[in-house]
């Protein structure tokens, strides 16, 4: 029994699948409310919006299609995660809904017990006093829709493809999806396709027999088959040469290859996450991709924007960069200057989160301060003069008391009163330094 849970919808016009989704929830302990038509359904999920965990919605139903349900109340103020219910013929449909934000969907027939994790995966949070969900790749609002993307698509098996600029994080956000998915025990092999000479592509994906070319001695299996059942990704797919994107395609849509000289057919049993940062879909597509495999690598597409796009995530990443560098090069540096931190915000970043981390890693090996200053990260403008010996002390404090107070609310929710007690001061003075730092807005209660 799941007493600490309100509600789940269901729109569901069959009487006998419908019947038997309430019967098998209210034995574990949902309650149920049951619509059997959309236009039934849209007013009743707005009545009981705060208090339903989720909504099962048929795509198919007798008046108004689930997608129009989904849209009519895309808008309405807290809106409960979906989950649809699909037939085979519908799942372009659905993958498309999830990309309008959608939780999840399922096809028909599927085994009950998948169905409840589902469930249980999708539902809306427990409201608890701490932060929910923690956002593992940042802090800016388009990093998180790729996040919570990555999230829904990772209890699929279909394709996904990951695009944005050299450097944003593609091979990161690959990972996470494998971490996150039910393959997170088997392998994650990545393959750069730009970085294998083409003659040697082939048989570095899908392997070779013994004497099928000269130089191959014995039986080498392929990144395609050392994958096993876990995730394959290929970056930089839209350099992979025309004549190996035919027996790629044919190993998308059929689950079957061949190692070079071979004869038998090997089954592919991992799953394919692509990641390109060229428009091979666009009006600018180049010419040498095939039209037909983009379409069949691009079922789950996910858009990692690049850091200029997200300062949110700067002093995120100049956080995590500089932990991870210090403990990995045992070095005492206590932080980033006010000066320094402001420095990177005004920074272009051309080389994205990748320039970010190596321009960290650099500044932690050779600085000679505890504190990382403008001419430790960019060292090209030192001599504009833009380095100092020293920060004053009011800017390393003011930034330092405000990264504190962020993580503290981050971590709270909002909430005054845990975020107070995280920091041990008082909530009248937690709040004084908010509105000095402008971070009001952050607050979900002052109780």
């Amino acid at each position: 029994m799941q007493p600490d849970r309100a509600r789940i919808g269901l729109v569901e016009d069959d009487p006998v699948m419908g019947g038997s989704i309430v019967q098998r929830l209210e034995l574990e302990g949902w309650k149920v409310t049951w619509w059997q038509s959309g236009l039934e359904a849209i007013p009743g999920i707005e009545g009981l919006a705060d208090s339903l965990d989720l909504v099962i919605c048929d795509i198919r139903l007798p008046d108004i299609s689930g997608e129009q349900v989904f849209s009519e109340l895309s808008d309405a103020p807290n809106v409960p995660p979906f989950l649809f219910v699909t037939g085979h013929g519908e799942i372009d449909q659905a993958v498309r809904l999830m990309r309008f934000g959608a939780a999840d969907f399922m096809t028909k027939p599927f085994a009950m017990d998948d169905f409840l994790r589902r469930i249980e995966a999708g539902r809306r949070p427990a409201k608890v006093g701490l932060q929910t969900k923690g956002y593992l790749l940042g802090e800016s609002p388009g990093i998180q829709r790729a996040e919570d993307l990555l999230r829904r698509f990772a209890s699929h098996d279909l394709p996904v493809l990951i695009t944005g600029e050299t450097g944003a994080g593609k091979e990161v956000a690959a990972h996470l999806l494998h971490e996150m998915s039910a393959r997170s025990s088997q392998p994650f092999i990545a393959v750069n396709c730009a970085a294998i000479p083409a003659e040697l592509l082939e048989s570095e994906i899908f392997g070779h027999e013994k004497g099928a070319f000269t130089g191959a001695q014995q039986r080498h299996l392929g990144y395609a088959e050392r994958a096993g059942r876990g995730t394959l990704f290929l970056d930089e797919i839209g350099d992979m040469p025309m004549p190996l994107q035919a027996k790629l395609l044919r190993l998308v849509e059929n689950g079957t290859f061949n190692r070079v000289g071979g004869e038998v057919a090997c089954k592919f049993q991992a799953r394919i996450v692509s990641a390109t940062n060229r428009d091979l879909g666009g009006k600018n597509a180049p010419s040498g991709f095939r039209e037909d495999l983009y379409f069949r690598l691009a079922v789950l597409p996910v858009t990692v924007p690049p850091l200029r796009e997200r300062l949110e995530d700067i002093p995120w990443l100049l956080d995590r960069f500089l932990e991870n560098a210090v403990s990995r090069l045992d070095r005492r540096i206590r932080g980033f200057s006010a000066l320094a931190e402001e420095a990177a915000l005004a920074h272009p970043w051309p080389g994205n989160v990748r320039e970010l981390r190596n321009r960290v890693e650099r500044a932690v090996a050779l600085s000679t301060n505890e504190w990382i200053l403008p001419g430790d990260l960019f060292p090209e403008q030192s001599d504009r003069g833009g380095d100092a010996a020293f920060v004053p002390l009011a800017e390393v404090r003011d930034a330092a008391e405000r990264r504190q107070i962020e993580r503290a609310l981050a971590e709270t929710g909002g909430q005054i009163a845990k975020a107070a007690e995280l920091l041990a001061i008082s909530r009248t003075t937690l709040w004084e330094k908010m509105t000095r730092f402008g971070l009001t807005d952050r607050a979900r209660s002052t109780s």
